[in-house]
């Protein structure tokens, strides 16, 4: 094969080892040696785990992800919104060497140490919010997720909790039962956990109009999904509503204005603990510290991971203190809960956040790309709606002319941008949705290119 090389330049201090910031294509994709590996793979590895992606990764940094055979990448899917500030961050790097040759664990339950209590306070701070606010670190977002009810549960002495259509909280059985989608995250691992109720969400691309003509705008669908809580639960019976500011693997769905807000009204009329879902939109990655701050809400509880500690495994809830204090002594917890490698990690990740105003760069590269993908959705049809905030930004494809669902187009522009040197991702309820996040470590020149190349993946895959 001949070498398929971009003019993107090179930039040493983009994170990684100092990796080429470039698009290049040596072999076939997947080359032989992950072809190798995968062979290996399906020996070892339970054929219930997916991978995105045909290749297996070497090395990793500011815009790019390279692999065993040398092919370079154009990263637009950050681990799914992990590596925020870039893979293998210099900070972030040396911040773990230096504790890892320090101790690995003692167990925050045991021996605590000051990492922990760090990063407690810069979420305290940073979340959303002038109260006074308590913090407690897990391991994973749908750890995060679970220990959250758990705790409106003890705050409010009720049992039901309220998500929302498209939902996706995690893989847990309690979070399994949050998830909206039942393929392939719910499938055959069922019974549930019980109290847990779905009420409709605020979709502006799909929600049309009321039964009498009106356009269902961010109130009106607050008022329908306050209605089917009263009605179906009964708010003096809900512990909790949990919801996604900007719903991730549902499809990047971004409510509609003044949805956020009545939630959140409502919630506090009747003694509900409002549990905003960070995990995927904190820190930075829409253009806001967090997600919550575009429409002024305030939860009572946010619960986050993903970006928090740049790829090694943290997440947190952070809350009111009051109700972060309701468990009893030794409710909360878990053996690698606030590991302290994660824990530097996450305080490095931080620093890179505002040291390099990566707030600032997210507006910047929505931008970019809104402006990109708009005039791409002009030309063509089958783009059904452009949207998301900051570097969490979604495409919707459509049968040409209609609403209709075209997941299959989907699967194969990913598939084909993969061939070409773009990793990009899918989701959504109907997986019809390209969802595009960035690393805010990526150039204008890298994200320009890989735009272009979906641009040809559209073109030649017109019908």
């Amino acid at each position: 094969m001949s070498e398929n090389r971009s003019t993107a330049t090179t930039t040493a201090a983009a994170g990684g080892p100092g990796l080429p910031q470039e698009r290049r294509l040596l072999t076939e994709v997947p080359g032989p040696r992950s072809r190798e590996l995968a062979a290996r793979r399906v020996g070892a590895v339970s054929g219930a785990v997916g991978s995105s992606m045909p290749v297996y990764t070497a090395a990793a940094g500011g815009g790019v992800l390279v692999d065993v055979d040398g092919n370079s990448f154009i990263d637009l899917g950050s681990g799914i919104a992990v590596t925020t500030v870039g893979n293998a961050d210099p900070g972030v790097a040396a911040a773990v060497a230096d504790q890892v040759a320090a101790f690995t664990h003692t167990c925050f339950m045991v021996t605590p140490y000051e990492s922990y209590v760090r990063v407690a306070e810069q979420l305290n701070e940073l979340t959303p919010g002038d109260h006074a606010k308590k913090t407690a670190l897990f391991t994973s977002g749908a750890e995060a997720v679970e220990n959250a009810v758990k705790i409106a549960r003890a705050h409010t002495g009720r049992n039901a909790v309220v998500v929302f259509d498209h939902a996706y909280h995690g893989r847990t059985n309690l979070t399994m039962a949050m998830t909206a989608k039942n393929m392939p995250y719910k499938e055959g691992f069922g019974p549930f956990a019980p109290e847990v109720y779905r009420a409709p969400l605020s979709y502006p691309f799909r929600d049309g109009v009321d039964v009498e003509g009106n356009p269902i705008d961010g109130p009106a669908a607050a008022a329908r999904a306050i209605a089917t809580i009263e009605k179906q639960v009964g708010a003096h019976h809900v512990a909790a509503i949990v919801i996604e500011p900007i719903q991730g693997e549902g499809g990047f769905i971004v409510p509609a204005e003044g949805f956020l807000p009545a939630l959140v009204e409502f919630a506090r009329a009747n003694g509900i603990v409002f549990i905003a879902d960070e995990v995927q939109s904190g820190f930075a990655r829409t253009g806001a510290m967090f997600a919550s701050e575009h429409e002024g809400i305030v939860p009572d509880l946010v619960t986050t991971a993903k970006g928090i500690a740049a790829g090694l495994p943290l997440s947190a809830v952070t809350g009111r203190a009051e109700i972060m204090d309701a468990p009893v002594v030794g409710g909360l917890g878990g053996t690698y809960g606030g590991n302290p490698a994660a824990c530097v990690a996450a305080i490095a990740a931080l620093d890179a956040v505002r040291e390099n105003d990566l707030v600032s760069r997210a507006q910047q590269i929505e931008k970019l790309l809104k402006g990109r993908l708009g005039a791409l959705q002009d030309k063509d049809a089958r783009i059904g709606d452009v949207r998301g905030r900051g570097a969490m930004i979604a495409v919707e494809l459509v049968r040409a002319g209609t609403h209709e669902p075209d997941a299959a187009l989907a699967g194969k522009v990913a598939k084909e941008a993969a061939q070409r040197g773009i990793i990009v991702l899918t989701c959504g309820t109907y997986g019809n949705v390209l969802r595009l996040l960035p690393p805010l470590s990526i150039s204008d020149a890298l994200l320009s290119e890989a735009i272009d190349v979906l641009e040809g993946v559209f073109a030649e895959l017109s019908d």
